[in-house]
């Protein structure tokens, strides 16, 4: 990365007012645990600071990466050259307004589904417990037990390769199982309006308790992860697959097959991104091997070899 692009970019962000840091380990951020330093963490709190932010870094040669709280993330030992904007806390407001909820990218799962039990909204239950952000959420169409992001999602306010701010309707951003075309069109998600339903609080409350439970029964929720690691194979079951090669328990250095959730590869302690790449690349060819599957990461992969 350039170093004058970099300090242009450092300019900007305290003349702007917007929190930074330089040379951050990546394991501090990211649910993993793992990864090496980034460049320049950013972490904007509004909708100017990043339109600007981003406009100074294409404009000086910054590379320029988008997460919110890491928790799909596992980043290479090495690091990133790069310079990351963080959608976290600092802008994460959640308004209702009727049955809709508009939540900016960095607003948790966890803080809209507690807004919606508050208002008595009913159909984002599913995501009770998925730790990641709104714009996360978004971006690759998040779901479980049953329901996506799709189901709830009526538009995206986004920023645009021209720099413009815009908001998308759901219908047009080709939603799918854990898919959006927002990568491929090179959006960055700024917020999402949700459309609910009125229902019962007490049942509202009991379906997030009952798979807060489930959960917890059935995910290795006290080790670091990044959730589920394979997407589910059509027809298939990620987990079930990886667990009948006889994989569970499988370790390479400090990552892990979970004992209790085949599906997800797991730091038992001092785990490297490379740890994790091994023992993904490692189910990868005893599933196929045995199964003739092919396997694909949900988790997404970045940094320097």
């Amino acid at each position: 990365m350039q170093g004058d692009g970099v300090r242009e970019l450092l300019a900007t962000a305290r003349e702007l007012g917007c929190d930074y840091l330089e040379n951050e380990p990546m394991r501090l951020h990211t649910t993993f645990k793992i990864g090496g330093p980034a460049r320049v963490l950013l972490f904007p709190e509004t909708e100017e600071q990043i339109t600007a932010l981003v406009q100074c870094a294409r404009a000086n040669g910054v590379r320029l990466l988008t997460i919110g709280n890491g928790s799909n993330l596992l980043v290479a030992d090495k690091g990133i050259d790069a310079a990351v904007l963080v959608m976290d806390k600092h802008f994460s407001a959640v308004t209702v307004k009727g049955d809709t909820i508009f939540a900016q990218a960095g607003a948790s799962l966890m803080k809209v589904c507690r807004t919606a039990l508050e208002h008595s909204l009913t159909g984002l239950e599913f995501a009770y417990g998925i730790p990641g952000t709104v714009g996360g959420a978004v971006y690759m169409n998040a779901g479980a037990y049953g329901g996506e992001m799709k189901d709830v999602l009526a538009s995206v306010d986004v920023l645009t390769q021209d720099l413009e701010i815009k908001t998308i309707p759901a219908a047009e951003l080709n939603l799918g199982y854990r898919y959006s075309s927002i990568p491929e069109k090179g959006y960055i998600v700024l917020g999402a309006t949700l459309q609910l339903k009125k229902g019962n609080i007490a049942e509202i409350r009991g379906r997030m308790a009952e798979l807060a439970e489930q959960r917890r029964a059935k995910q290795p929720l006290q080790y670091p992860s990044a959730g589920s690691t394979f997407k589910r194979p059509e027809g298939y079951f990620a987990g079930k697959l990886v667990q009948d090669a006889g994989l569970k328990g499988k370790t390479i250095g400090g990552a892990q097959v979970s004992e209790k959730h085949s599906g997800f590869l797991i730091n038992i302690g001092g785990a490297t991104a490379q740890d994790i790449l091994d023992l993904i690349a490692f189910c990868q060819k005893e599933v196929k091997d045995k199964f003739g599957v092919t396997l694909e990461t949900e988790v997404k992969i970045v940094g320097e070899e």
